[in-house]
């Protein structure tokens, strides 16, 4: 039956990472979400050999702004959230050499130009984060000036992205 739900979709949890904030799981009846990506990055990780993943929904690229902030909510930063992330799902056995990783967002929302370049500077943090430390991108869909949301599903490896005008999907298997 085309477009069937699944057995496993009836019966997901879905997980909503908010802004600033991250999630990993390995219970595959889980779906972690993350809505209304503008300038901050949304960064998945997922490690099909073992179905555990996660999202950090980063705002900033650098805690140096408020340290204080940062101490509270270390994920609101790249150069905090990031590391955190990453120890978080190595805490739960991922490999790192089998993590695939998908980053989106880092847009440029606000009309007119953008004196801050928060997006790109969200952008250019995160890739350099993951350059340095040897983590393979499998696709990235950032800049532009659209929001995007993105969606995991941890069964499968799975994402959804859908951007104001259309839904698309690649798996982080393999």
């Amino acid at each position: 039956m085309a477009g069937a739900p699944t057995l496993a979709a009836l019966f997901a949890q879905r997980v909503v990472i908010g802004v600033g904030d991250m999630a990993a799981s390995n219970n595959m009846q889980v779906i972690l979400s993350t809505y209304a990506l503008g300038s901050c990055i949304g960064v998945i990780a997922y490690d099909s050999s073992i179905k555990t993943g996660g999202i950090l929904h980063l705002m900033l690229p650098e805690s140096t702004i408020s340290p204080e902030k940062a101490l509270k909510q270390p994920a609101m930063f790249a150069d905090s959230g990031l590391p955190l992330f990453f120890k978080q799902l190595h805490g739960m056995k991922a490999d790192r050499s089998k993590l695939r990783i998908f980053v989106a967002g880092g847009a440029s929302v606000i009309s007119g130009s953008d004196p801050f370049k928060i997006g790109e500077r969200n952008t250019k943090a995160t890739l350099d984060y993951l350059a340095k430390n040897g983590y393979i991108i499998a696709r990235s869909e950032v800049g532009g000036s659209i929001n995007r949301t993105i969606h995991l599903e941890l069964s499968t490896g799975n994402v959804t992205m859908k951007t104001p005008t259309e839904t698309g999907q690649l798996s982080l298997c393999g």
